[in-house]
């Protein structure tokens, strides 16, 4: 198999509540056959022990490559290395900022500037609220520069059960953002479409 031919996606895991949503990522990814690089932030370790029954060699098995956050010299870090691009989930406020102001100061941010000036996809997994005008500022710039915000918010017409279906659904339309199809989200039907299925 050729270079050229492999999907690779970066995953960014930083600090913000919520960080099933990065687990799920590279759940998915796994089976969808695409290769992960991971790269966590510190706060995100500590989230991890705070949210979930999983230790921090545990999450970065999930991925194919794991890349700590402190090496700038990593190879997610050049334009040359190629992926899909880059999904951040979550994504801290933190984050969201040093992207977009340009700071590269670790891998996290590193990789994110390399995907938005490499024209790539940069999906931003959000996880705040209440938002000042700052946030709404910030993420109007990050729009500008191509960056994709998608904040988690769910989503109740596909009928939910447990959290884990909000989950995988928000995982899912967040994959979709990069022509990923994870096999999970159940889709919005027209009528028509609904009786077409049927047939």
């Amino acid at each position: 198999m050729s270079d050229s031919s492999v999907k690779r996606i970066v995953v960014g895991i930083s600090g913000a509540s919520g960080i099933i949503y990065g687990v799920r990522a590279l759940q998915l990814l796994r089976a969808a056959g695409v290769r992960t690089h991971l790269v966590v932030s510190k706060a995100a370790e500590m989230t991890l022990a705070y949210e979930m029954d999983m230790k921090a060699k545990d999450l970065r098995d999930l991925a194919d490559e794991y890349h700590p956050v402190t090496d700038i010299g990593a190879s997610i870090s050049s334009g040359s290395f190629r992926t899909l691009g880059m999904l951040i989930a979550p994504c801290s406020i933190r984050t969201m900022s040093e992207i977009a102001t340009g700071v590269t100061g670790s891998l996290m941010s590193r990789a994110a500037d390399v995907a938005l000036k490499e024209r790539r996809r940069l999906v931003l997994g959000v996880r705040e609220t209440p938002l000042h005008t700052g946030h709404l500022r910030t993420m109007l710039q990050l729009a500008e520069m191509g960056a994709i915000i998608a904040p988690v918010v769910p989503a109740f017409y596909n009928r939910p059960e447990t959290l884990d279906d909000i989950v995988n659904h928000s995982v899912g339309r967040m994959l979709d953002l990069f022509d990923i199809e994870s096999g999970i989200v159940k889709r919005w039907k027209d009528e028509q479409g609904a009786k077409d299925d049927e047939a």
